[in-house]
């Protein structure tokens, strides 16, 4: 393992879905942070050198047989650790303290009690500060050598430490926004106990990815998927200034784009970026290979799959390509699979990282990978793209295939294109589209009847949906104006032959996902 070159808190990844958001609050802070699986040896973090340690929360019971343990040995090297949710539990059970199922468990918003006592992790918290809990086990009884400095109504052990050791543990989740001060408690942590210097910045996350990007790549070339949306724009112009013309991007039209893709795609990068762009116009067979196929997951592993045969084919007439590029983000991973290898449950598989062959004959390429979309759009900004386009808002990479949900045809997923167009003008002209994370609309698989012209229609149905959100790991719906819902259904009705009935999709994230599909 080698050194960091900045100042570096390691997250212990015990399988948690919130592991890169406790990455992501340290980075917030100026501080370079990243994630190691729980199984990494004492040896190896010693030669890394972090300033500090944070075991993350995890799915499993601490009391279960073959739960997730660090290296014991970790404990002897001198550097600071703060335990999060399972990670105080982990932390008490080896250091002599015990935990198990109370009879209360404790999920969602809790009072935080101080307990008046000097505590540099609590310095700054308020009396009954709101904090976010999410556990069935509890510590029962702290190691020797610690004390309680904050506990809830049905939590005794709430925050504990041993100020001597510099060893922190909170039952609660500081890193997410539900917790109110949590980012004052991952300060504290990070700034005061760790001492970590804040002299991380994007500026610095370009200069070490270009680095790993030429280090890893060498004189070979790499071949990158374009698809219009601000992940694989970023990942393009990112990996284009390590290696310049090492890099080739195909631009494949599965007909599953946005009104006017194809042609914008085209335009900027080709001459805008000097990028070599090849374009293959692979409609037909997309449409061919998704004919009567209606589940959602067999979609995207067909769409994720297809893709790859596309590339390998373009790759003909690119040269010897050895290295994938893709635009995956931290988001698409952790809804996939666990970044540790562990026991975190998969929401759906992505088309990054979830439709990919086995056999891929390419090493894949994912400078991006420990990113949220926010950090994408600051990244795009140090590259210089155009706001319009670091602005943009997400867009799945099985494109439209996931939003005509069911049966997909040509004809539908033109009737999906009219509308989504017409969606996003009206937000556009209310002025509202940077106030949304996510706009989008769905072709529904149902129809309804109407009158439309004194006739009786039979038509279907689009659902509209747009949310707000940070990091697109939990998100709400957006409040319109009820006059801007009102022109987009009118206009939709209107407009768009086939349609007679517009919904609006009132779901949060939990317990939907963003996309309907």
């Amino acid at each position: 393992m080698q050194k960091f070159s900045h100042d570096t808190v390691v997250v212990l990844d015990f399988g948690a879905q919130y592991s890169q958001l406790i990455a992501r609050r340290v980075r917030e802070l100026h501080v370079y942070s990243q994630i190691v699986p729980y199984t990494i040896s004492a040896e190896e973090l010693k030669q890394m050198q972090p300033k500090g340690i944070i075991f993350s929360g995890g799915p499993a019971s601490v009391s279960a047989e073959g739960s997730p343990r660090p290296d014991a040995a970790i404990y002897d090297l001198g550097i600071p650790i703060l335990g999060i949710c399972y990670g105080l539990q982990v932390l008490s059970v080896q250091n002599g303290g015990s935990v198990q199922r109370p009879e209360k468990r404790e999920y969602g918003f809790a009072d935080l009690q101080l307990l008046g006592k000097d505590s540099v992790l609590l310095r700054g918290i308020s009396e009954n500060s709101r904090v976010w809990m999410s556990h069935g086990d509890s510590v029962m009884s702290i190691p020797a050598g610690f004390e309680t400095t904050g506990s809830t109504f049905n939590c005794p052990y709430t925050v504990i430490e041993n100020a001597g050791k510099q060893f922190y543990g909170v039952q609660f989740h500081p890193e997410v926004v539900h917790s109110a001060q949590g980012k004052q408690i991952l300060s504290n942590f990070v700034l005061t106990v760790c001492k970590a210097a804040t002299d991380w910045d994007m500026g610095s996350f370009v200069n070490t990815a270009i680095e790993d990007i030429r280090s890893k790549v060498g004189d070979k070339q790499v071949l990158c998927g374009l698809s219009g949306g601000v992940d694989s724009a970023v990942a393009a112009v990112l990996i284009h200034r390590a290696i310049g013309d090492q890099l080739v991007c195909v631009f494949v039209n599965n007909g599953l784009l946005r009104k006017g893709e194809a042609e914008m795609v085209q335009k900027v990068f080709r001459d805008n970026y000097n990028i070599r762009l090849q374009y293959a116009d692979a409609e037909q067979a997309f449409l061919s290979a998704l004919h009567g196929v209606s589940e959602p997951e067999a979609k995207r592993k067909i769409i994720g799959k297809l893709f790859v045969d596309t590339f390998y084919n373009e790759a003909r007439n690119a040269g010897e390509i050895s290295f994938l590029a893709q635009g995956t983000l931290y988001p698409d991973v952790i809804e996939s699979k666990s970044p540790s290898g562990g026991p975190s449950a998969t929401i759906k598989s992505h088309h990054n990282v979830g439709g990919l062959p086995e056999d891929l004959k390419w090493e894949l390429l994912e400078p991006l990978r420990e990113l949220f979309k926010d950090e994408v759009r600051q990244l795009g900004r140090e590259l210089g793209l155009p706001e319009e386009m670091v602005t943009r808002h997400p867009f799945p990479g099985p494109g439209l295939g996931v939003r005509c949900v069911g049966e997909i045809t040509k004809e539908r997923l033109d009737t999906l294109r009219d509308v989504d167009a017409i969606f996003i003008d009206e937000i556009r002209k209310a002025g509202l589209y940077d106030d949304i994370w996510q706009a989008l609309a769905c072709l529904l698989p149902v129809k309804s009847v109407g009158v439309q012209g004194d006739e009786r229609t039979y038509e279907e149905v689009c659902s509209l949906r747009a949310v707000t959100s940070e990091d697109a790991m939990t998100a709400d719906w957006f409040r319109f104006p009820p006059e801007v819902l009102q022109r987009a259904s009118s206009r939709i009705c209107n407009e768009v032959s086939g349609v007679n009935r517009v919904l609006y999709d009132i779901t949060s994230k939990p317990p939907g996902t963003i996309e309907w599909e």
